[in-house]
């Protein structure tokens, strides 16, 4: 379904079921050169488990039209704004990788309005090389492949996101081609790597975070290993950490496994609308 926020057509994938904005509410940010096909068995089984599920599409990648964001404050802001378009009051957040430091900004920016929090596959600070840095400009298909190659994505084991023996590799690659195709406007790669690397308040904002919060790590994570995240679970104040056997792909490596962690973590909470 589309919402308007900030004049542009946004887009969210509700797990084919209605939403309904007096049911709780989980919101599925993606990372860079991802969409809302990255959390599809997730979205699937929570809007099938009594949940809204809102999978969105960042401003300027694929069906989202607006400027992609080009920091993760100005994500953030769009998050709220999102859930202001929607009605809700306050929600879940569940974030990948660039998504989970704007989740992060967003539960720090608007602590009330967020009742849990997941940060998977997540790191602070979250510094891109230089070298994929620029060859995300001058040579993005060089840095797809780099960026998946780090990812250890490997054969997914049975059952996985898309079937038994899926080659999360190839999907990857596939998924970010599509991506970075959907803008011819603005190098969505760059600025999402540009926007991670630049993120400084990542403690700061992990101060002000209120609620529980879900640290799912891949064990194997090439990208943001499990080490880079343990400042910020040092400064969570309620916080759970759960380490699953693969890489920086959780959603479609471990699926299941990702599954269980989210169903083990959220509780569904009565959530107000705003009328």
């Amino acid at each position: 379904m589309y919402f308007t926020v900030n004049n542009a057509p946004i887009y969210c994938y509700t797990g084919g079921k209605a939403f309904d904005a007096a049911k709780p509410t989980a919101i599925f940010i993606h990372g860079v050169l991802g969409d809302h096909s990255v959390w599809i068995l997730q979205t699937r089984y929570l809007a099938h488990h009594g949940w809204n599920v809102l999978a969105l599409d960042l401003p300027g990648h694929c069906k989202s039209a607006g400027q992609p964001p080009a920091s993760v404050e100005a994500a953030a802001d769009f998050v709220l704004a999102l859930m202001d378009a929607a009605g809700l009051a306050a929600a879940v957040l569940i974030g990948h990788s660039f998504g989970s430091l704007i989740a992060l900004e967003a539960a720090a920016r608007a602590p009330t309005r967020v009742r849990q929090l997941v940060l998977v596959g997540t790191a602070f600070p979250m510094r891109v090389s230089p070298a994929l840095l620029e060859a995300s400009v001058t040579a993005p298909m060089d840095a797809l492949k780099m960026v998946n190659v780090f990812s250890r994505a490997t054969l997914a084991p049975p059952p996985s996101a898309l079937g038994p023996g899926t080659w999360v590799y190839g999907a990857s690659m596939a998924l970010g081609r599509r991506v970075l195709a959907s803008n011819t406007q603005t190098n969505v790669f760059y600025t999402g790597f540009k926007a991670c690397d630049s993120y400084q308040n990542g403690l700061q904002a992990m101060a002000a975070v209120t609620c529980p919060v879900l640290f799912v790590l891949g064990q194997v994570d090439q990208m943001t290993p499990p080490k880079a995240a343990q400042a910020l679970v040092k400064a969570a104040q309620n916080a759970r950490v759960v380490y699953l056997p693969g890489g920086h792909h959780q959603m479609n490596e471990t699926p299941e496994e990702m599954l269980a962690a989210l169903n083990a973590f959220l509780k569904p909470v009565a959530v107000a609308a705003i009328h």
